[in-house]
């Protein structure tokens, strides 16, 4: 495993992303931790922050396919899944692919649509692959999803349950840009135009080959009790109204070795684990009092367990 190598790639990659997404280079990383992970994102921010330029801008520097679901209370799984529909010339029904069928799918404020949809879509999500009219179909490979929500005082919101929150293995916030990075995306080009101009910088091939690697990076058993602690911990503290799961700790572990590769490194450490918890855990986490927040919660777990 070249390592170095493999951080100069991403490195590139997060560079040309921050030509148009300016000031946000630890989000891009993150997501991207994310994606060599092999989990799915889901971004909760306000509109007009940049998250569905970031979708595009993504899929344009990867290669990728690129499929925009925008989410309505009217739409229906089939929407999403595809139909089949009977072909008179030949006889037979033919099945017409759905907008799933592509390696990058941007699902624009997913908690507009009503649960039945997107359970369809959650379901292709951990399945990587989705059932219709009694045949299986599998999604292309890579596979990610980049969805987006409004927060949830907005009116028109239908609130992701928890276990479907749990299939999302981060959950980020963009924000709003500092001064400087604002200043400069006012001066600058039009954001459309710039997508245009971009080039692939990483291929799908590449990129599957990187994700390969995230599981080979290593860990040590000093690490995996930390991990553990921090498991146990937010299993039996009162504060927490619910411990984070076997799954949860999984993506905590992949996420961390994912970072680390991102940093150079073919091992991981506790400050990898660290990087990521908060973006892993704060949509797992719900308090037993209900004013405290999810970032709270997560720092609790990095104040309160030991690095061994």
């Amino acid at each position: 495993m070249d390592t170095k190598k493999t951080q100069q790639a991403l490195d590139a990659l997060v560079a040309e992303i921050s030509t148009v997404i300016l000031g946000k280079q630890q989000q891009i990383r993150l997501i991207l931790a994310c994606l060599l992970a092999r989990g799915h994102v889901l971004i909760e921010d306000l509109p007009g922050v940049g998250k569905t330029t970031l979708a595009h801008v993504l899929a344009r520097v990867l290669g990728l396919s690129f499929q925009r679901i925008q989410f309505t209370s009217d739409l229906l799984p089939a929407d999403i899944l595809g139909v089949s529909i009977y072909d008179r010339e030949v006889g037979h029904f033919k099945f017409h692919k759905g907008p799933i069928f592509a390696q990058m799918i941007l699902a624009d404020e997913v908690n507009r649509a009503t649960p039945k949809t997107q359970s369809a879509l959650l379901e292709a999500m951990e399945e990587q692959q989705v059932t219709v009219e009694g045949e299986t179909r599998a999604l292309p490979r890579p596979f990610f999803v980049l969805a987006t929500q409004n927060p949830m005082h907005q009116i028109g919101t239908f609130p992701l349950p928890e276990s479907q929150l749990d299939r999302f293995m981060m959950r980020l916030e963009l924000g709003y840009p500092d001064a400087h990075s604002e200043r400069d995306l006012l001066k600058g080009q039009d954001r459309r135009a710039m997508i245009e101009a971009l080039g692939e910088v990483m291929g799908a091939e590449q990129l599957a080959s990187i994700q390969q690697q995230v599981p080979h990076v290593i860990v040590q058993d000093a690490l995996l009790d930390y991990l553990q602690a921090i498991l146990k911990y937010s299993r039996q503290a009162p504060q927490y109204r619910n411990g984070l799961s076997p799954r949860a700790g999984i993506a905590i572990l992949r996420s961390a070795q994912a970072w680390a590769l991102m940093q150079g490194r073919d091992f991981a450490l506790p400050e990898d684990i660290q990087a990521v918890l908060p973006h892993v855990a704060g949509h797992r986490l719900f308090s037993t009092a209900e004013q405290l927040a999810p970032r709270a919660l997560t720092q609790a777990l990095l104040e309160q367990v030991a690095i061994p």
